[in-house]
């Protein structure tokens, strides 16, 4: 809690484009791959970090390793309280290559930031997709994000483009961890626009490209908004909002984040109250 070639697909034609897109290769599918330059850097789709920026962004992907292992037992108690399936698990940690096209993009558009000042923007190196049916999509992100909040993650980011007529529909939140402070980021999906998401990915990705000329960005960006127009809104679903943050209570909620511990006083305590 996170868009190969052709023309703008009519909406009569979405279901079409969307076998067209998974199966068909493009650009994007087609873009070099990652490659140590050899001097302690990384380069990758025209993108590059040099050694010191590559340092930053390798310590900044242990950090999140080592925060996913507090974090994830709270977002899948989440999407279990919420009746939420949990889509994409096995890739809840961004890989090193994404991340750092990532840090080398944003280091490009602002020359002027260092490395860590770059990372200290990144939301998903750590990031979860709750899905729901239509019918309890709204009631679900509702019980999934006061529950995140009720245990103490602060709400960093909160965007909902369910409105949106011919582009992403969703939500992304982002959360900070009180444990390990590092933060991740939550996607809360209905089955169709988890679906639109992933068959938009190439086109997202070639989007992105440095390269892609303007005239190519707006025939993708016109491909991307055929699919999305074609996602149905649940009911309620574009009046969201953020929950506030709470400081998390066991004693006021009667359960505690699964992966914390009981303080110690509070043990003592437990042993000498009546049953």
């Amino acid at each position: 809690m996170t868009r190969n070639a052709g023309r703008a697909l009519p909406r009569t034609a979405v279901t079409a484009a969307l076998a067209a897109v998974v199966l068909g290769g493009g650009p994007a599918a087609s873009a070099a791959g990652a490659e140590p330059p050899g001097d302690g850097g990384w380069k990758g789709e025209g993108l590059s970090l040099d050694a010191e920026q590559n340092r930053a962004a390798d310590t900044y992907l242990a950090r999140a390793r080592a925060a996913e292992r507090s974090i994830s037992p709270q977002v899948r108690a989440a999407a279990r309280r919420s009746g939420a399936e949990l889509v994409g698990f096995d890739h809840r940690l961004k890989s090193a290559d994404s991340l750092k096209r990532k840090v080398a993009g944003s280091l490009r558009e602002a020359p002027g930031q260092t490395a860590e000042e770059a990372l200290a923007r990144l939301n998903d190196s750590i990031r979860y997709t709750l899905q729901w049916e239509d019918a309890r999509y709204t009631w679900g992100v509702a019980s999934a994000s006061s529950t995140l909040a009720d245990w103490g993650n602060d709400s960093l980011k909160w965007s909902n483009t369910w409105s949106r007529e011919r582009a992403y529909k969703g939500i992304n939140s982002a959360w900070r961890s009180p444990r390990s402070g590092h933060p991740f980021e939550v996607q809360f999906h209905t089955p169709a626009s988890k679906r639109a998401q992933e068959t938009t990915h190439k086109l997202y990705e070639e989007q992105r490209l440095p390269g892609t000329p303007p005239d190519r960005v707006r025939d993708l960006q016109a491909q991307q908004g055929a699919v999305f127009a074609a996602v149905p809104v649940p009911e309620g679903a574009r009046e969201l909002r953020a929950p506030a943050t709470r400081v998390p209570t066991a004693r006021a909620t009667g359960t505690r984040p699964p992966g914390t511990r009981v303080p110690q006083a509070e043990r003592s305590e437990r042993l000498v109250q009546p049953v």
